[in-house]
């Protein structure tokens, strides 16, 4: 009996001893390796639980993947997230389980960018090239694209067939919304339009019915905002300067603006140069206001939210014309006939 009972007491042992140091093992092998290795990992969309374990294991980050997936799936909660991650093997497989079951602490690389009103879609796809992988020449040519724009048209109903006009440098010139952007630095033309489009589209449905009560259609509602922001050095001024040309309009008057010559003669409004644009009324161009009577083909830049709704809301005035005092305070003054005008550019403008 005594026997029986030493036999069965060596066996147990053995056993306790066997399963310790399966569990010695076992713990072992999931404590951190402890070596200060340390890399960015990436957990893929279609990555399985093992997957995640066999990679951490062939990148030098954990001890043993097998052991590491199952003692997970007994002890942990895996719940991991796509995404690229900073780890290191001074972690254990319960850090790395819950680090990465936590996409707040997957690396995102992006760039914050201002578009402040009045760019050039130029300037936009300038901007993005110097902080993405994306090309400013990739970016003008898919934002010049026909059926690239009409793929979206379905999704935003501001993009009309009227913007196909033969003779716009753009096609999505002045649809861009301004405002700070964050993109990822590996982006695409598509992500990056997409953004733009959406903040148009969420200003286009807060004046929905604004939009729909103008004489003008969409595509010249934006073409004349974008007139009226490169005119009006001050919001306020705004809703007048569009009456003036609205005014202009009503009557098939020339609207004359000599911000459009500056885009037909692609010079840049913080040019030095830009009293050119006075100077050139004769430039061949269908932009050229003065040559050509009505709106140009498209918008000359990309209008903020105070030129669309001065267009959507004008100023009900008699104005034909108006003036601002560059040479002074900039103070703007308008006037119902030529005799007026001329009167006050010869008072105001005299540096030039």
């Amino acid at each position: 009996m005594k026997n029986k009972v030493k036999v069965i007491l060596g066996i147990l042992t053995v056993l306790v001893v066997m399963i310790a140091c399966g569990l010695y093992f076992l713990f072992d092998q999931v404590k951190a390796k402890g070596d200060h290795h340390e890399t960015i990992f990436t957990v893929s969309l279609n990555d399985s639980g093992k997957d995640v374990f066999n990679k951490l294991e062939s990148e030098g980050i954990i001890k043993n993947g097998d052991i590491a997936y199952y003692y997970a799936r007994v002890f942990e909660d895996i719940d991991f997230k796509a995404g690229d991650y900073e780890v290191n093997s001074d972690m254990s497989v319960s850090e790395i389980v819950s680090y990465l079951n936590d996409a707040t602490n997957a690396l995102v690389d992006t760039v914050s960018i201002t578009f402040p009103e009045g760019d050039w879609l130029k300037d936009y796809a300038e901007k993005l090239a110097e902080v993405t992988d994306v090309s400013s020449e990739e970016l003008l040519t898919y934002w010049n694209d026909k059926e690239v724009i009409r793929s979206y048209m379905d999704e935003y109903p501001f993009l009309t067939e009227e913007i196909f006009n033969d003779d716009s440098r753009y096609y999505l010139e002045g649809y861009l919304f301004p405002n700070t952007y964050e993109f990822y630095r590996d982006t695409d033309p598509d992500e990056i339009t997409r953004r733009f489009l959406d903040q148009t589209l969420s200003v286009y449905q807060q004046y929905a019915q604004e939009f729909q009560n103008s004489s003008l259609s969409v595509h010249e509602i934006f073409t004349l905002a974008s007139i009226v922001q490169y005119e009006a050095a001050k919001p306020q001024d705004m809703k007048t300067i569009a009456s003036v040309f609205l005014n202009r309009l009503a009557i098939d008057m020339p609207l004359q603006s000599s911000v459009t010559v500056c885009y037909a003669m692609d010079i840049d409004k913080e040019n030095d140069s830009w009293t050119m644009c006075e100077y050139n009324p004769d430039f061949d161009s269908p932009y050229n206001t003065y040559m050509y009577y009505g709106l140009p083909p498209g918008p000359i830049l990309n209008p903020g939210l105070d030129a669309l709704v001065a267009v959507l809301e004008p100023e009900n005035t008699d104005y034909y014309f108006f003036m601002a005092d560059v040479c002074g305070d900039g103070t703007v003054y308008y006037s119902e006939d030529y005799a007026t005008h001329q009167a006050y550019i010869d008072e105001y403008l005299t540096c030039y």
